[in-house]
């Protein structure tokens, strides 16, 4: 710890003793007592003034000081909080003299101390914090819960600026969150160093959730004596009234902040970061609100923890979804490097990253941001020295491969999977330096005040200075991240070993599959012969001429070579329905009927190959022996996707005669019965029955999908709202009276949610009708009732601009609205979003057709 009577400075902030100032903020006093509470040891020089005691108090009772009454209710209180150094608080205590406090008590290191402030006429705490907690309670993403917090802290407590501040692993902070008046610049997205917030101070928010400044151009009051006779300073670490820094205070006035408060949101035990709060006018906030602030943060870091975890498993789950699906691709699928270069698109989603790449078997292959091309061999030669066929990452690539540098703008930091123990194989993901995508969050023509420090001491600065300190760098990877890259490394493993082994049992199971496309060649062969002999040989009807005849012939023959065609090109895969057509085409005639039904089903190219074999096979012996034989013969064909998404077939002929079944099982009936089960792992069933072959084939889901066509509805029967005449990419200025903040809270938070975010607020007609003297909005809602004022006067103001607007309501009828404004739209009050935003819309199609 540096000297008490050493200067503190920017050089020795981050050993500054801020938990034993000697002194407290004056707009309280401090009294400390014996552990006990029966002798006074120490107090602040205010205390005679603050309490109308007269003369030293030292060694004095406490019950002459503060009443036999009080004295009795503080022991209490202590009692109550025995194993806890976190103060109790009181509200409005009476004392001995007569006033009424608000009275900080705690036990700390063997003594008892006593804070007092003037006690104000605030609401309930558990009231106004029951009211702030149930306002975050139903968000249901962490960043739902930050944006609202925001906005419902400035909303409550009335600061000028309130802002969500999260520190980085690195120790840095970040502005994530942000309520502020029109007219102050912004600071969301910005960055400040480590330093800015030392260790010490970092130390004592957790341990004192709540820190109150009242006044930055405030004197401090010293505490009296300032050592106690062993030579101990008083350590304030969980008083309220505890003077700051005053490194901490010029920051402050550097920024023109006169007042602040913040409330420490804790995660797991650590510091996750603060609500801070920035007023640009001293403010004392009363103890009453302090205690409903100090229990909304509670609730809202346990709110914020639980979110985390929520998020954080279904981030892991997301990802193992993803590489589930990688791998039932991976198990048909023999070239597994074209496999993975074919993803890298769908690894890229594992985890926040700016580029991924593959180096595999000496080739590279990339999507996104990643180095160049020429920077490939030397980051494999540096893998291949610290992987060790694991998970390897930095975020700052340059410091173990010094030529990264001259690419740090594009790739700063690295994550590495090794997919192989003996080859240089490796997915990598990679995020640019993070400040390339950083820009200055307030107005760069603002000039800040300089203190006797100096200009770090400004925000500009001190994010300059951080910078610097992140310069080359990307944001680090997490835990998670790690977690995630981890799984993915033993997923592609598993993929590889499987590989191996199917490569042996292809080469056993090639052979076979080619002795059976040399007999189906020659069997098809046979049947396309067979087939052209029967359209030759089929007599022409009577009436007919030799012209019509040939005419038919070609056109059959001419669909039979493009049903063979759909089989040469069946590689690339193609529609269910497309082959059915191709394949029935040929025997199709006025004299049988064939019906097709079924959803727009996709094969791929395994399935489509299989499939034309299959059902050309049925076609034939249907036209040879079974529906599409004789006259009056009805096939039907129809598909459907079952629970699973795997597609059934169902074929059944219905001839006019009786049919023969074979007498034995022929080389086409093997055919339908054994390659879908075989090559596609589905199932196949055949029936002959006296009215013909019936047959139904089950493809597995993951040879097939539905192709979706998407269709564009001009109208919309029974839609939520009818707001098509508001396109969001449109910049729509809305203008809100309201007179209650929660109220005006959640009708912008519905407005937010459908891109409406430029909103315009007033809480009266006097400061509405003053804000349109400079403000032109597109539409307005009005609150009819505003307390003792009415909206009114603003209705007439808008209507003589040409303004839409619409009146919003709780009273059953719009009795309040003259006559000359029945015209305008009402809505009812609780707002519904659909009926508002239904109104919005009509509002501005109005406008439009003006």
């Amino acid at each position: 710890m540096m000297p008490l009577d050493e200067k503190v400075d920017l050089t020795n902030c981050d050993r500054e003793p801020i938990h034993i100032p000697g002194s407290i903020q004056p707009h309280g006093c401090l009294i400390v007592c014996d552990n006990a509470m029966r002798t006074v040891l120490r107090y602040s020089e205010n205390c005679k003034a603050f309490l109308g005691i007269a003369g030293d108090l030292t060694g004095r009772q406490t019950e002459e000081i503060f009443g036999n009454t009080a004295v009795h209710d503080l022991r209490n209180a202590l009692t109550v909080t025995a194993n806890s150094n976190r103060a109790a608080l009181l509200p409005n205590v009476r004392m001995g003299n007569g006033r009424a406090y608000d009275v900080a008590i705690h036990r700390y290191k063997s003594v008892t101390i006593i804070e007092l402030e003037t006690a104000t006429d605030e609401a309930q705490p558990l009231h106004t914090a029951q009211l702030m907690i149930d306002r975050i309670r139903e968000a249901d993403n962490v960043d739902s819960l930050i944006s609202r917090t925001s906005r419902l802290i400035k909303a409550m407590l009335g600061y000028d600026r309130v802002m969500i501040y999260r520190f980085e692993q690195d120790g840095a902070g970040k502005v994530i969150s942000e309520a502020k008046q029109p007219a102050l610049e912004s600071f969301l997205g910005q960055y400040f160093p480590a330093s800015d917030i030392p260790q010490q101070a970092r130390a004592l928010y957790l341990k004192n959730t709540l820190r109150i400044i009242s006044n930055t151009e405030g004197e401090t009051v010293p505490v009296i004596p300032r050592l106690d006779a062993s030579g101990e300073h008083l350590d304030l670490s969980y008083a309220h009234l505890r003077s700051v820094s005053p490194i901490h205070l010029e920051y402050l006035r550097n920024m023109g902040v006169s007042a602040s408060m913040s409330i420490s949101i804790i995660v797991e035990g650590e510091l996750w970061g603060l609500i801070a709060c920035h007023h640009y006018s001293p403010r004392i906030l009363p103890m009453p609100v302090r205690i409903a602030a100090e229990m909304f943060g509670e609730f809202f870091s346990l709110h914020l923890q639980a979110l985390k975890q929520q998020k954080k498993l279904m981030t892991a789950q997301d990802a193992h979804a993803a590489l589930d699906r990688f791998l039932r691709l991976a198990t048909h699928q023999t070239n597994i490097e074209e496999l993975l270069a074919d993803n890298l698109h769908d690894f890229k989603t594992l985890m926040p990253c700016d580029g991924v790449g593959l180096l595999m078997n000496d080739n590279w292959y990339s999507v996104g941001s990643t180095p160049p091309d020429t920077a490939i061999p030397h980051i494999g030669r540096l893998l291949h020295s610290v992987a060790e066929g694991k998970v390897w990452a930095t975020h700052a690539l340059f410091n173990h491969l010094p030529e990264a540098e001259e690419y740090s703008g594009v790739t700063a930091g690295l994550m590495a999977v090794s997919l192989s123990q003996v080859k240089n194989d490796y997915l990598l993901f990679f995020r640019k330096e993070l400040i390339q995508t950083l820009n200055w969050g307030g107005n760069p023509e603002k000039s800040y005040q300089t203190g006797p420090m100096g200009d770090r001491l400004t925000p500009r600065k001190s994010f300059a200075i951080w910078k610097e300190t992140v310069h080359k760098q990307a944001q680090p990877w997490t835990d998670e991240d790690r977690q995630i890259a981890e799984a993915a490394r033993v997923a592609l493993v598993e993929v590889a070993f499987r590989h191996s082994e199917l490569m042996a049992d292809e080469r056993a199971q090639a052979e076979v599959r080619q002795r059976m496309l040399n007999e189906e060649l020659n069997h098809r062969v046979k049947n396309v012969l067979a087939i052209i002999k029967s359209l030759v040989g089929n007599p022409t009807q009577e009436g007919r001429t030799l012209q019509e005849y040939v005419t038919a012939l070609k056109g059959r023959i001419q669909a039979l070579s493009f049903a063979h065609d759909q089989v040469v090109r069946g590689e690339g895969g193609g529609m269910l329905k497309d082959l059915l057509e191709a394949e029935l085409s040929p025997h199709r005639s006025p004299e049988t009927v064939i019906t097709l039904d079924g959803p727009a089903v996709v094969l791929d190219s395994r399935a489509f190959s299989v499939m034309a074999l299959v059902l050309h096979e049925l076609a034939t012996n249907a036209a040879k022996y079974g529906a599409l034989a004789h006259a009056g013969g009805e096939l039907s064909v129809s598909w459907r996707l079952n629970e699973r998404r795997d597609v059934v077939l169902d074929w059944q002929e219905k001839a006019r005669t009786r049919i023969t079944p074979p007498a034995k099982t022929g080389f086409g009936t093997a055919l339908i019965s054994r390659s879908v089960p075989y090559d596609l792992g589905g199932k196949s069933r055949i029936d002959y029955l006296p009215h013909g072959l019936e047959a139904q084939i089950l493809i597995p889901a993951r040879h097939a999908s539905v192709s979706v066509v998407e269709t564009t509805n001009d109208t919309q029967i029974g839609g939520k709202v009818d707001f098509a005449s508001y396109s969001p990419e449109e910049k729509l200025n809305v203008f809100l009276v309201e007179d209650q903040m929660l109220i005006a809270m959640d009708v912008e938070y519905m407005l937010e949610q459908h891109g409406i975010t430029d909103i315009e607020t007033a809480t009266s007609s006097a400061m509405a009708l003053e804000k349109l003297k400079t403000a032109k909005p597109d539409i307005a809602i009005l609150d009819i009732n505003l307390g003792s004022d009415t909206s009114i006067p603003v209705a007439y103001e808008l209507l003589r601009r040409e303004i839409p607007f619409m009146f919003a309501t709780g009273y059953a009828d719009g009795i309040m609205v003259p006559g000359e404004l029945a015209h305008v739209p009402i809505i009812r009050k609780p707002y519904d979003e659909d009926s508002l935003l239904s109104s919005i819309g009509k509002l501005v199609g109005k406008k439009v057709e003006a």
